[in-house]
C-alpha cells in the first residue's frame, strides 16, 4: 500500500493515478477519515494526560471528587476507543483499494490494446507447410490429453503424458540450472548494468496461503478468480509468488544481504473467471497449471534494475529455446493494482498465427512490503521497507505449447530445443 502521508501530500496525484489504472476508490472519503482518526488519537492522548494527572492528585490527596473525575475519563476513553476501531477499520480497508504509483515510462492506455511493444527477437517461425495448433499435435502424439480430465475434473483441466512430462521437468531442470548458476546470472545482470551476481535460491513452496497473508499481498482479490477454503480461510495460490512474496513478512532484513532472489516452483490454480468462452481450447488457460516463478527483495535505488534483470532472464531462457518473441511493457488500464511498472513477453504461435503472453515480470516498488512490514536495516542503522519483484521464469505449460508450435514438422512430429536434449534423453517426439 502506499504510505498515508504520501496520499495527504498528493492527493491530486493520487487521483490521477487511480483514474488511470481504472481502480474506484474516493480518495477524499479516505482523507476525511484519516482526519478523524487522527482527531481521536489527539483527543484520547490529551485526555490520558489529563486522567494521568489527576491520578497523582488523587494518590496525594485521596479526594472522593478527583476519583469521580478520573473514572468519568476512563470511561470516555473507552469510548472514543471503541469509535476508533470502527475509524481504524473503514481506513485500512479505503487505504488498501488504493493502487501503487506509475514509473514514468507506463504507457497510458485502457486496455491490453494500448500495450506497447519495447523490441523483438527472432522472425516469427516459418515452417513451410500449414502450421497445427498445440492440441491437433498433443492429440496426434498421445501426450496432452483433454478429454479425460474433462470427465474427471471439468472443464479447463488437462493430462501430460509420455513425453509431454519429461518436457516439463526438462524446463524445470534447465530454469533452476540457469538461475543458480553464478556465472550466468552475473553475465546477464552485466548485460544491464545491474551490479549483483547473487544467483537464485531454489524453493518449492506451499501452495495455500492464509487470507490474511494473501491480502497484504495484495493478491486476494479478485476473489473470484481465487480458489477460496471457507472452512481454512485460506486460499490456492495462483503462483508461486504468493508464497514467495510473504517469506520475510515482518522481518528487519540486512542490507548486506540484499537482493534476496527465489526462484519457486509450484502448481497453481485459477478460476479464470471473466474469460468464459476465450482460450478454452488447448492448454493456454487452465484452472491448474505448473510454473516457476523468481521472486526478489531488494534496495529501492536498485529496484528497476531487479526488474530489468528479470526480463534480462526471460529473454535470455526464450532465446537458449530459440523461440521468437516481443517484449510488452503495459499500459495503465491493464497493469495490476500493486504493479508501478509491468512488462511482459509474448511468444510467437505458429498455431494461432500470432504472438501470445508466456511471461510477466511485476516491479511492486514497497507496494507489498509496506503490507508485509518486509524491512531493510541500512549500514546507517536506519530501517526502511524493501523493494519487491516478481517474474514468470516459466508458465510450463504456455512454454510446451510454444515449443510444440514453433518445433512442428511436417509429419506431424516435433523437434524438442537443442538446449534441453542433456535433460530428455530424446531430440524428437514421433508419431506414435
Amino acid at each position: 500500500m502506499l504510505d498515508i502521508k504520501f496520499i495527504r501530500e498528493n492527493p491530486d496525484l493520487v487521483k490521477q493515478v487511480c483514474e488511470k489504472k481504472q481502480v474506484n476508490v474516493n480518495i477524499d472519503e479516505l482523507l476525511g477519515i484519516d482526519k478523524e482518526k487522527k482527531r481521536i488519537l489527539k483527543m484520547n492522548e490529551d485526555l490520558r494526560a489529563i486522567r494521568n494527572e489527576l491520578t497523582r492528585k488523587i494518590s496525594e490527596q485521596k479526594n472522593s471528587e478527583l476519583l469521580e473525575q478520573a473514572i468519568a475519563l476512563k470511561e470516555e476513553i473507552n469510548k472514543n476507543e471503541e469509535e476508533l476501531k470502527k475509524i481504524e477499520e473503514k481506513h485500512k480497508k479505503l487505504l488498501y483499494l488504493v493502487p501503487n504509483l506509475l514509473a514514468s515510462d507506463v504507457p497510458d492506455g485502457k486496455d491490453e490494446n494500448d500495450n506497447k511493444v519495447l523490441r523483438k527477437w527472432g522472425k516469427p517461425t516459418e515452417l513451410g507447410f500449414k502450421p497445427k495448433d498445440h492440441m491437433e499435435l498433443g492429440e496426434a502424439l498421445d501426450i496432452i490429453d483433454t478429454k479425460t480430465s474433462a470427465k474427471v475434473s471439468g472443464a479447463r483441466f488437462n493430462y501430460l503424458k509420455k513425453e509431454a512430462v519429461f518436457l516439463q521437468f526438462a524446463l524445470v531442470q534447465f530454469a533452476f540450472d540457469t538461475l543458480s548458476s553464478r556465472k550466468i546470472i552475473a553475465k546477464i545482470a552485466k548485460s544491464i548494468d545491474n551490479p549483483f551476481d547473487t544467483p537464485f535460491v531454489p524453493v518449492i513452496p506451499p501452495v495455500i496461503a492464509k487470507a490474511e497473508v494473501m491480502k497484504k499481498l495484495d493478491r486476494f482479490d479478485p476473489i473470484e478468480d481465487r480458489y477460496y477454503l471457507e472452512k481454512d480461510d485460506a486460499l490456492l495460490v495462483g503462483s508461486a509468488e504468493h508464497t514467495l512474496g510473504p517469506m520475510h513478512m515482518d522481518e528487519v532484513l540486512n542490507e548486506k544481504n540484499l537482493p534476496i532472489r527465489y526462484l519457486g516452483y509450484s502448481t497453481s490454480f485459477r478460476r479464470e473467471a471473466g474469460t468464459y468462452g476465450k482460450d478454452t481450447r488447448g492448454i493456454l488457460r487452465r484452472h491448474q497449471f505448473d510454473k516457476l516463478e523468481m521472486e526478489s527483495f531488494g534496495l529501492s535505488e536498485y529496484g528497476m534494475l531487479e526488474q530489468k534483470l528479470m526480463t534480462a532472464i526471460q529473454e535470455y531462457l526464450m532465446q537458449q529455446l530459440k523461440i521468437p518473441y516481443q517484449v510488452v511493457i503495459i499500459c495503465t488500464g491493464d497493469m495490476g493494482k500493486p504493479d508501478y511498472r509491468q512488462v511482459d513477453i509474448e511468444a510467437w504461435m505458429p498455431g494461432q498465427g500470432k504472438y501470445r503472453e508466456t511471461h510477466t515480470s511485476d516491479y511492486m516498488t514497497n507496494y507489498q512490503a509496506r503490507r508485509l512490514n518486509t524491512k531493510v536495516r541500512r549500514k546507517d542503522g536506519k530501517t526502511e521497507f524493501v523493494h519487491m519483484n516478481d517474474a514468470t521464469c516459466f508458465a510450463i505449460g504456455r512454454t510446451i505449447i510454444a515449443i510444440l508450435e514453433n518445433y512442428q514438422q511436417k509429419d506431424g512430429s516435433v523437434k524438442m530445443p537443442k538446449v534441453l536434449h542433456k535433460y530428455l534423453g530424446f531430440k524428437k517426439i514421433n508419431k506414435k
